[in-house]
């Protein structure tokens, strides 16, 4: 199965599970997955084990995966984090990238711009994705990186479906750019601010976060 192809399957998992489809203690059954989705059983295990090491699934022995509801206020926890070390690779890379660092940069802002041109959030949650890997590494931390890496893994699937939200995918490129320019500028502390508050999710995007959310719940009740 292609790259791709699997993405696909596990963000179509992943979106029923986040938007009520699958309830909370649901387990999940492989053989049903495969039979809806026309594959294998072996790219749902796959999913299902990727699933699990977000925080998505709960996989117990004899019982499979089992799906879990993580919280609004331990989602609301994991952003705040999130900010926090995102800013810190921010200033980091202001002070330390490298003209590679630079060129990386730059070639994967250009990515978000194409795809947010086109419309498709799931695109541009990717290429999104390329685009915060590029200032992880730019921070030329290698302790930052894996823990920035491991924290945006856990985020991806509210980070995805929040990019959905009315407007966001725009917002997200704007902002982008003035992240662009203050780290390549070498400005580390409006680096750090700015990649602070994309990040964030308090107050109305945290609400439109969670109302998203709860959309499966009120079209399967």
């Amino acid at each position: 199965m292609a790259a791709g192809t699997f993405h696909k399957l596990r963000d179509e998992i992943e979106n029923d599970i986040l938007t009520g489809f699958f309830a909370p203690g649901e387990r999940l059954d492989e053989v049903q997955l495969a039979g809806r989705f026309g594959v294998s059983r072996t790219p749902i295990r796959e999913a299902l084990i990727q699933l699990g090491a977000i925080g998505l699934v709960e996989l117990r022995p004899r019982r499979g995966a089992i799906v879990v509801d993580p919280g609004a206020n331990r989602i609301y926890e994991m952003f705040e984090v999130m900010g926090e070390l995102e800013g810190m690779a921010g200033a980091l890379a202001a002070r330390r990238h490298t003209e590679q660092d630079r060129d990386k940069l730059l070639s994967a802002h250009a990515r978000c711009e194409r795809s947010a041109t086109s419309g498709d959030t799931d695109a541009y949650y990717y290429d999104n994705e390329l685009f915060h890997h590029s200032i992880y590494e730019a921070s030329h931390s290698g302790f930052l990186l894996s823990q920035c890496t491991a924290l945006h893994r856990r985020l991806r699937p509210y980070r995805r479906l929040q990019l959905r939200v009315r407007n966001r995918m725009k917002v997200s490129f704007s902002e982008h750019a003035g992240i662009v320019e203050a780290i390549l500028a070498g400005e580390a502390e409006t680096a750090r601010a700015l990649l602070r508050s994309h990040i964030a999710v308090q107050g109305d995007r945290f609400g439109d976060l969670i109302a998203s959310l709860a959309v499966g719940d009120r079209k399967v009740s």
